[in-house]
């Protein structure tokens, strides 16, 4: 571990961003209908057709996305990667064993878009700082930004709108524009929170 440069604050950081993300996602994005863009939006459209928990669905796709990405990225993204995914599985399966902190949330459709773009944000923008990322997003936009020659913000917003585009199948166009909103918002706050993270490891960007 000491020659890939991961220290316990590393971890830590990681494994508590991880937390605030799933927290997010069970409480309010899970229930809302207002959903996200990436694999964290994937693993919503998942859950509403198969009922396949974000649990187990999030660590199937972004394993999928690591694969594709390993000899893009460096072995210490991918580990903390890995970390932060695993966690934010683990963390989304306890939080289910629990019922939701505030069930109404779905009668407040932009009250749920700035607060679950505040803790996507939030935990997105510490797992990053950390040096990996809870989602698959960056290892897949970076294989293809390398084989299409695109840059990655292009590759992230495509992949956003186009899980936008099929969340259309469960939730009202009017839902989906507060889910644009927030897609907007916490990929802003994950540049805040992330700062010199991002400067340090661009790779390591998940919006």
């Amino acid at each position: 571990m000491s020659r890939l440069d991961i220290s316990t604050k590393d971890i830590i950081v990681s494994l508590a961003g991880s937390g605030i993300l799933a927290f997010g996602l069970y409480n309010i994005h899970s229930l809302s209908g207002v959903t996200e863009g990436g694999v964290l939006g994937l693993t919503l459209l998942l859950d509403h057709w198969l009922g396949l928990s974000p649990a187990l669905s999030s660590l199937a796709l972004n394993a999928l996305c690591y694969i594709l990405g390993w000899r893009t990225l460096g072995r210490r993204f991918i580990l903390l990667s890995a970390l932060a995914g695993g966690g934010f599985s683990l963390w989304y399966a306890l939080f289910e064993l629990f019922p939701p902190v505030y069930p109404a949330i779905e009668g407040y459709p932009l009250a749920a878009a700035v607060l679950g773009a505040a803790f996507v944000g939030l935990g997105v923008g510490l797992c990053v700082r950390s040096g990996g990322a809870p989602g698959g997003d960056d290892a897949l936009a970076m294989s293809l930004g390398k084989l299409l020659k695109l840059p990655l913000q292009w590759i992230y917003l495509a992949s956003d709108l186009t899980v936008l585009l099929l969340s259309l199948s469960y939730i009202p166009l009017g839902r989906i524009a507060y889910s644009l909103l927030t897609v907007i918002l916490s990929g802003q706050l994950i540049g805040l929170v992330a700062g010199g993270g991002l400067k340090a490891k661009p790779q390591a960007a998940d919006k």
